[in-house]
Order: C-alpha cells, then sequence, then structure tokens
C-alpha cells in the first residue's frame, strides 16, 4: 500500500520515526520525509542511515508556512510532534498548547490544502479523561482532527488517530530511568508501587498505526488493546534482568499523574466497534442542532465500563521480563551491563 508513494512524518526524527524507518526502507516506498525542528537528531539520522529515499525538512508545526515547504508531492502523514513530556507540560502549558493542538491545525490545513491523501494522528491515553496540561493538550488535539475531519471529503483528505499507552523504552518510558539508576548504583525511584500503566513496543506502536491506515474511516480513533502492570512489579523486573539488588524507593506520585491510565472512556466504550485486538471509535458526527445533544440519550453510556490499566490483563514480573527481553534496546543494554561487569 505505500509502494510508489511519499510518505512525512512529523516529530520523525523521535523514537517513532526511528522504527518507522526501520521498517520501510527495505520496502517500495518512494520516499520518506523527517520533518523535525531538531537539526542535530535529523544529522545523526542522515549518518545512521545513509539512505536515498529519507529526505530531512528543518521546519516546526507551529509554522505553517515550514509545513506546506514539506508537503508538496506527499501521499501520507504520520503525525507525531508533540511535546510528551508530562512535568514540561505542566510548567508551561502554553507550549503545549502550541505545538500540540495549534501544530496540529497547521498541519492538518497545510494537508489539505496540499492534497495529501491520508493523516494519521498519533494520540495517548492521557487525552481520557486527562488531568495533566499535556494530556489535555492531547484531547484538545483529538477535537482538533475530528472537527478537521468533518471539514474535507475523505476522498480528498482521510483524516484519522490512534491512541496508545507507553511505550517500553521510549523517550517517554520510565524503563530507561532506571536502567541509568542501576548503572550508577542508585535506588530505582518509583512514584508509587500500584500505579499501573499500559505498555507495548515501539513496533506495535507502529502496527497500530499501520493498522489505523488501513481501517480507519474518517474522524476515527483507533485503539489496540494491551496489557498493562504495576510500576513497581516494572522496576522490579528490570532488576530481575540485569541480576542487580538496587534498592526500590517510593517518591510520590508526581503533579499531574493518575494512578491508571485510561485508553477508552465510558463514553467512548460505549459506541465504539471490537475488532479483535483493536477497537474502532467512530466520530461524533451529530450536527450542531442541540436538541440532539441535550434530548437524546444512550442507554448504553450507564452500562459500559471504561476501558484502562486496572481492569485490562496485568502483567506479573516474569511477563514483564519476558516482553522487556524481546526489546532490541534492552538486549543492548543487557550485553553492555555484562561486559561491564566482566571487565570490573
Amino acid at each position: 500500500m505505500f509502494n510508489g508513494k511519499t510518505l512525512l512524518i512529523t516529530g520523525g526524527t523521535g523514537s517513532f520515526g526511528n522504527v518507522v524507518l526501520e521498517r520501510f526502507l527495505s520496502t517500495n516506498i518512494k520516499e520518506i520525509r523527517i520533518f523535525s525542528r531538531d537539526e542535530k537528531k535529523q544529522d545523526d539520522m542522515r549518518r545512521h542511515y545513509q539512505n536515498d529515499k529519507i529526505k530531512y525538512y528543518i521546519g516546526d508545526v507551529r509554522d505553517i508556512g515550514s509545513l506546506k515547504n514539506a508537503m508538496h508531492d506527499v501521499d501520507y502523514i504520520f503525525h507525531a510532534a508533540a511535546l510528551k513530556q508530562v512535568p514540561s507540560c505542566e510548567f508551561f502549558p502554553i507550549e503545549a498548547v502550541k505545538t500540540n493542538v495549534l501544530g496540529t491545525e497547521n498541519m492538518l490545513t497545510a494537508a489539505i490544502e496540499t492534497g495529501v491523501k491520508k493523516v494519521i494522528c498519533l494520540s495517548t491515553d492521557k487525552a481520557a479523561y486527562p488531568v495533566n496540561a499535556m494530556g489535555i493538550s492531547k484531547a484538545l488535539m483529538e477535537k482538533t482532527f475530528i472537527a478537521k475531519s468533518r471539514t474535507v471529503s475523505p476522498e480528498r483528505t482521510l483524516i484519522c488517530g490512534t491512541r496508545y499507552g507507553n511505550v517500553m523504552a521510549s523517550r517517554g518510558s520510565v524503563i530507561p530511568l532506571f536502567i541509568e539508576q542501576i548503572k550508577s548504583g542508585q535506588p530505582l525511584t518509583v512514584t508509587e508501587g500500584r500505579m499501573t500503566r499500559f505498555i507495548m513496543s515501539l513496533d506495535e506502536a507502529v502496527e497500530l498505526v499501520l493498522y489505523a491506515f488501513e481501517n480507519a474511516e474518517t474522524g476515527d480513533i483507533m485503539v489496540q488493546k494491551s496489557p498493562s502492570c504495576y510500576v513497581g512489579d516494572l522496576a522490579q523486573a528490570v532488576k530481575e534482568i540485569f541480576n542487580v539488588d538496587n534498592e526500590i524507593k517510593i517518591i510520590g506520585t508526581r503533579h499531574g499523574e493518575k494512578m491508571y491510565e485510561v485508553l477508552l472512556t465510558k463514553e467512548e466504550a460505549a459506541k465504539s466497534i471490537d475488532m479483535g485486538e483493536f477497537y474502532r471509535v467512530p466520530a461524533d458526527n451529530r450536527d450542531l442542532n442541540y436538541e440532539k445533544y441535550l434530548e437524546e440519550g444512550s442507554p448504553r453510556i450507564s452500562l459500559t465500563d471504561e476501558y484502562n490499566s486496572s481492569n485490562t490483563k496485568i502483567l506479573c514480573v516474569d511477563e514483564i521480563k519476558e516482553r522487556l527481553l524481546m526489546l532490541d534496546e534492552i538486549k543492548e543494554e543487557l550485553v553492555n551491563w555484562q561486559v561491564r561487569k566482566i571487565q570490573e
């Protein structure tokens, strides 16, 4: 489906963009454009891949002109550019709005104007019942792409999104922090041991985006069913993999953190379509006839539960270890750790 096509990845120098490149460069895709504001990471990628199929565009989603410059002759867009760190967004919420909300609006406007055929927007479980600025900005990002999808024919530009939980070993994951703490002989810091989080690999995140690409209708949010784990058990699993006895230190819940995350709200679960390993949440396409909002309810909402990280399958320590050991990043860190121990 990507043969001879041009794909643009916003925020393409991040973890997601690198996995997409690893997956796609061996296919017959015509071109992959990496759009980001980080020239150093772009140069690192250029040196690492040394592949003529990859083109690099410096720009910022806050600047619609730089987006349009990168979108000529683009067929598809994976929109991954975002401010993702919960603490930084708490301190600078307007910056989160500028990138996550207004940046998405700019990207969609540019995509429609330049005739892009399909756009997939990447969201997060923190957008469901959001309690922090990052989640609120991502929830507004979802509302933005759903609203925008109503303004354009899907035959011209199909706009949809995905929502997923914590991606293991990505930039926003706690796992690299645990590994650094092990290397430096420090305690593994856990905010609250009984806190639960969805966990998935970067490859699974890409699979979700590709599934949405093939199956989503315009305005849809696609959600992958995922297991979860207790954060305390995750720290214990990392300890056991590296065979260390570092203390696990409980430091208390940070600002903007929940005890569990939600992938489908109660309201979304009531209208979602079960597609096996995935849920499809169709857009609410009622018009501005307010009677439909105020007078026509749905009994399903009161009979349906939300889908959260405490009522999905919760992995035990051994199951967490099994999933971690499938990750190339963990394998590499483990080899380096073993070499270090031998040298000591």
